[in-house]
């Protein structure tokens, strides 16, 4: 897909919002100690995150209806923007997690809205394309952006590297003033209809899958530090490496995603999840060695993240009478999906099963999220061939 100058915009956005968000992670020790609170209450900070975005995605959709798409995501934007200063200028733990709600009220919506306005600006046959294109701002956040973000606080303080992300987001938003166009305010019936739109079965299924096909990349990648350090026996510079290794994978993934969603939605998420399952399943081997390991993360990423694009376009094409609260609630649900599997992955290490058994545990959610695509697929084609 050539130079595309709205989903460069939107993918700025994307590579900010997915520095935010991750960026804390390898904050938290240095965070902890200058605000005097333990590394399990700094780990909050990333759990009032993800809360907010299960609460402003659908309450920031629904509430800005009728804003023009091109101010509504430069205004999201801002209000990254704003949380991210607030996250900088933060004099005490309190302060801090009242800045990062606020920070996470933009992320679902963005993400919702973006995704549809990416698939409106380029042809029907290369919308799931498109949406892989924003998302690579998030992929490329993995590789690049947590990793500087995390040297910066490490050396500087933590509080310059939100100084940091409050510049990247005043970039996103001259870069989507100057780029987007006008989009028509997509057609609705009002709040309650968007909203029993979400009730529907096909819809629910879609958000489903999500959370399933979330939660088998978090079982696992949420220990994975841990992980390679006691099995392994790695250094904290071969997890950097794998790490950055991985966001690279995401990005492969993101790519082939997109394009092999533009053909097929669902043969996508078979392969993807499917090659899910057996790296999953090898990596209980594989990660006992440096090498054989890093070929695993990579492949992992990839299969990973290959699943998103078409798990974002199956909702938007579910629920096309209210794309943009159910392409928004989507992302939602891929948070709850990371919530589920960073609890599943330490149910299975509280309960001394090693951390082996968390890659079972993940090949175990990717193995479900196939089965129901299989039933859904199977289902779609019954129903088809009864009205035939």
């Amino acid at each position: 897909m050539r130079i595309n100058p709205p989903l460069v915009a939107l993918a700025i956005g994307a590579f900010g919002i997915g520095v935010t968000e991750f960026a804390p992670m390898g904050m938290l020790p240095g965070i902890a100690d200058d605000l005097g609170v333990s590394i399990p209450a700094a780990g909050l900070l990333v759990s009032a995150y993800a809360l907010g975005v299960l609460l402003g995605a659908p309450l920031m959709t629904l509430t800005t209806g009728r804003i023009p798409r091109r101010y509504l995501l430069i205004g999201l934007m801002a209000i990254f923007t704003l949380g991210n200063l607030m996250s900088a200028l933060a004099t005490d733990y309190t302060s801090l997690l009242i800045a990062r709600v606020v920070t996470s009220l933009n992320h679902g919506a963005f993400f919702g809205v973006g995704s549809i306005v990416a698939a409106s600006v380029v042809a029907p046959d290369k919308r799931a394309g498109a949406v892989a294109a924003m998302f690579m701002g998030l992929t490329l956040a993995t590789i690049g952006g947590v990793p500087l973000a995390a040297w910066f606080g490490e050396v500087f303080g933590w509080r310059t590297a939100f100084w940091g992300i409050t510049g990247l987001g005043v970039l996103a938003m001259l870069a989507l003033w100057f780029a987007l166009p006008n989009v028509p305010l997509p057609k609705s019936d009002g709040v309650l209809a968007e909203i029993r739109v979400l009730g529907r079965g096909p819809v629910l299924a879609a958000l489903a899958l999500t959370v399933i096909g979330s939660s088998a990349m978090f079982t696992v990648f949420t220990y994975i530090a841990p992980f390679l350090s006691s099995e392994t026996q790695a250094s904290t510079a071969f997890i950097t490496a794998m790490l950055v290794l991985y966001g690279i994978g995401l990005t492969l993934g993101n790519i082939w995603g997109g394009k092999a969603a533009d053909r097929s939605v669902d043969r996508t998420l078979i392969v993807s999840l499917s090659a899910l399952i057996l790296v999953l399943l090898a990596f209980t081997v594989l990660m006992r060695w440096p090498l054989p390991a890093a070929v695993a993360i990579l492949i992992w990423g990839i299969a990973s993240f290959a699943i998103v694009p078409p798990l974002q376009m199956r909702v938007m094409e579910a629920a096309k009478e209210a794309p943009n609260l159910a392409s928004a609630v989507n992302i939602g649900a891929f948070n709850l999906g990371n919530a589920i599997g960073a609890a599943l992955g330490g149910a299975v290490i509280n309960a001394g099963l090693g951390y082996p058994a968390i890659s079972l545990a993940g090949a175990a959610m990717a193995g479900l999220g196939l089965l129901m695509v299989l039933g859904f697929a199977w289902r779609a084609r019954a129903v088809a061939a009864a009205v035939v």
